[in-house]
């Protein structure tokens, strides 16, 4: 019985040898995972304000894009009103001048 008593007492000092060691292996597992966690967060907080900033850079962009497209559109709008200004001018000349040519004709004619 003694015998017996002692082999079991040696098997569970070894068991306890084992857990002691499973948990040393634990924590240090946990301390590896706990440091990627926190790289991980950071990186996390970096990636979000990168973001809130490439979202800040991209509105700045399209303000400005879009000033400048008005200013393009306000100066087509006058262009377009110049030429047809520029247009009506033609008319106006191509009449006096079809109104010259015809005046001539008829002076021509009485002579």
């Amino acid at each position: 019985f003694v015998q017996q008593t002692k082999w079991s007492l040696h098997l569970m000092t070894q068991r306890a040898l084992n857990a002691e060691s499973n948990v040393e292996k634990l924590k240090q597992e946990i301390s590896v995972l706990q440091g990627e966690l926190e790289s991980s967060k950071v990186e996390n907080e970096n990636l979000r304000a990168d973001q809130t900033t490439d979202l800040g850079a991209a509105k700045h962009n399209i303000d400005f894009a879009l000033q400048n497209l008005h200013k393009i559109i306000t100066g087509t709008n006058w262009s377009i009103r110049q030429l047809a200004s520029g247009v009506e001018s033609l008319h106006f000349v191509a009449e006096v001048l079809e109104s010259t040519g015809k005046v001539s004709e008829v002076e021509a004619e009485k002579e």
